[in-house]
């Protein structure tokens, strides 16, 4: 055998690989093959064994401090890699640098659905108490827009933050709150801006409402409906 020394093995040498009859560049499956030799050798001398089972450990250990210091030879190398695996539960399949980081960056990603789940516009009426604060505020907020023009400002911007406190306080994550409100509002302006200029002068005059004050009814009121409605 390729692994075993020139003088053959000697059970009282200090030297493990010559007590177990290795040589130094042996294969792990040589190493297990010597000590499982000379076991059955020394079978029923207690003594004997733990020196065979002494000599295979110190194998052992001297492959994995050779490894750790770079000196070793490629052979010894791989051969230290499955004596240090011997035990362990193998892996499912290869591992890459980087692999590991990959897997956590994974792990820590939003769920895609879920993330679009939460921008999906949810309609239900609200209840109790919170209801009838949502419609005595519009009431008053279109009270305000038709009786004075120098109100609209001042009404559409608490309307915005009324409809995104509202929306919080439902659940909904604070930009998509903020996304909506903000969608809310510019159709309201969009569509008062075309009821403006569908509207001829002598129609505005009849009305006795300026341009602003209309531009900003159809906005108030769809933020209206978006705190009484949107979840």
């Amino acid at each position: 055998m390729a692994a075993v020394g020139e003088s053959g093995r000697d059970s009282g040498s200090d030297d493990p690989y010559v007590r177990l009859g290795l040589s130094q560049d042996a294969t792990f499956e040589q190493v297990q093959a010597a000590k499982a030799r000379c076991i059955a050798e020394v079978d029923g001398d207690d003594q004997a064994r733990a020196r065979v089972e002494a000599a295979y450990d110190s194998v052992l250990m001297a492959r994995l401090r050779d490894r750790q210091q770079g000196q070793v030879s490629p052979a010894a190398a791989t051969a230290s890699q499955r004596e240090e695996r011997v035990g362990s539960v193998p892996l499912s399949g290869p591992s890459f640098p980087g692999t590991s980081v990959l897997q956590k960056l994974r792990t820590n990603l939003p769920d895609p659905s879920q993330s679009l789940a939460s921008l999906a516009p949810q309609w239900s009426l609200v209840e109790g108490q919170g209801r009838v604060v949502r419609v005595i505020a519009g009431v008053v907020g279109l009270g305000l827009l038709v009786v004075s023009a120098a109100s609209v400002q001042l009404v559409l911007a608490l309307a915005c933050i009324g409809v995104f406190l509202s929306q919080i306080r439902r659940g909904r994550r604070p930009l998509a709150s903020l996304g909506w409100t903000l969608l809310a509002l510019l159709v309201g302006l969009v569509v008062g801006s075309l009821l403006t200029t569908a509207l001829s002068p002598t129609a505005l005059e009849q009305l006795a409402i300026s341009p602003a004050q209309i531009q900003a009814v159809p906005a108030a009121i769809l933020l209206w409906l978006a705190a009484l409605l949107l979840a």
